[in-house]
């Protein structure tokens, strides 16, 4: 995170900055709600380059790290990406999920009960519940979970490019046992990967590119936004006693753990795919464009007081799922988990307190989400 008075003095003096990645690379760092709500939305950038060996990078992770996809056929393919999955997420499915994590939850909290404090929330919450929770949707095993966490870390590695690359080779692996154990199984509806192996079209690459990818993103940013969510409630004065005494305040709590963390966390990259003038800036095609939704969260035009947290904030969306065409899919999956977990969590242990100085916390600063290592809690 960077400082608050610094992200301050860089807002200050506009909304979008000329900087170096972390590897040294030249970017464009936008940390302007507005421009960066607008630009989530502009087809003019995009996650390919034409000249993807010369395109700048943000760090060494093969996922995420520089440009992904096919420059000419991008915003098709991307398409139909989401008509293929969207469906997966519908209201109705997502609803019906809603049951099952409340019971995931209950257990976890029981066996955090049961075995009394003090304890780690990460290891006992944090982590386990998206875990469980994205293995039922997809159908992957949840006894893999030790192994396809550790290839989802090492490719979120953004310093150790071949790390990463072979924790992207390994879970591309394993999502084609997948699909072809599925595919042999025969039953279409079971799960996601399921689904998405019985659908026409589709083939094995597809289906396992696809569910790997829900198996990284639907639990890796749940896992982060839980712990650091807890931090906040316990850490910030008052507000861990106001959810636990009024349940009602659990949907702004939720919207306000999803706003707060991550102030100046570099940006979701994005590519120009042609020239265009942001905020009187000439960016020119190819270079890189880093939309900073974590800063964007905190520019005090928008949000009055941005660095506070604090659950009786007036609602204005925050843009930490992005804006328009590639809004997260995932976004009412992650909201239901955050609102089930806080909702029991709160009721159930309303003494809740850290069991450390925030200044003893520490977050894996090696990998693209740079969570929590380690939550202490007592009560």
């Amino acid at each position: 995170m960077r400082p608050a008075s610094l992200l301050r003095a860089l807002q200050a003096q506009g909304p979008v900055h000329a900087i170096r990645t972390a590897v040294g690379d030249p970017a464009w760092w936008v940390t302007g709600y507005d421009e960066v709500r607008r630009l989530l939305d502009d087809d003019r950038l995009g996650r390919a380059h034409p000249e993807p060996e010369r395109a700048s990078r943000t760090g060494k992770s093969a996922l995420f790290g520089g440009p992904m996809g096919d420059f000419d056929n991008e915003q098709a393919d991307h398409r139909r990406m989401r008509s293929l999955l969207q469906p997966h997420f519908a209201p109705k499915r997502m609803r019906a999920l809603r049951d099952r994590v409340e019971a995931l939850t209950a257990g976890l909290l029981d066996e955090l009960a049961a075995a009394g404090p003090p304890a780690d929330l990460h290891t006992a919450l944090a982590l386990p519940l998206p875990i469980a929770v994205i293995c039922e949707l997809l159908g992957v095993p949840y006894e893999d979970r030790a192994q396809f966490r550790a290839w989802t870390q090492a490719a979120a590695d953004i310093t150790d490019r071949a790390r990463s690359e072979q924790g992207l080779a390994e879970l591309f692996g394993y999502g084609r046992q997948l699909v072809a154990r599925k595919r042999a199984d025969g039953d279409p509806d079971a799960d996601v990967i399921s689904r998405l192996a019985a659908t026409d079209g589709v083939g094995d690459d597809e289906a396992a590119a696809m569910g790997m990818f829900l198996l990284f993103a639907g639990h890796e940013t749940t896992v982060t936004a839980i712990g650091e969510g807890a931090l906040w409630l316990l850490a910030t004065p008052g507000q861990w006693e106001a959810l636990a005494g009024d349940p009602s305040l659990i949907d702004a709590a939720v919207e306000e753990i999803l706003r707060a963390p991550r102030m100046g966390g570099g940006g979701i990259p994005r590519y120009a795919r042609t020239d265009l003038e942001v905020a009187g800036i000439h960016v020119r095609a190819g270079d890189l464009v880093l939309l900073d939704t974590g800063s964007a969260n905190h520019d005090a035009s928008v949000f009055a007081d941005p660095d506070r947290f604090d659950l009786d904030r007036p609602a204005v969306p925050h843009l930490t799922f992005g804006h328009g065409v590639r809004y997260c899919i995932g976004a009412p999956l992650a909201r239901i988990e955050l609102q089930v977990v806080f909702s029991q969590l709160a009721a159930r242990f309303p003494t809740l307190r850290l069991g450390c100085a925030v200044e003893e916390l520490t977050f894996n600063a090696d990998v693209l989400t740079r969570g929590l290592t380690a939550l202490p809690v007592t009560w």
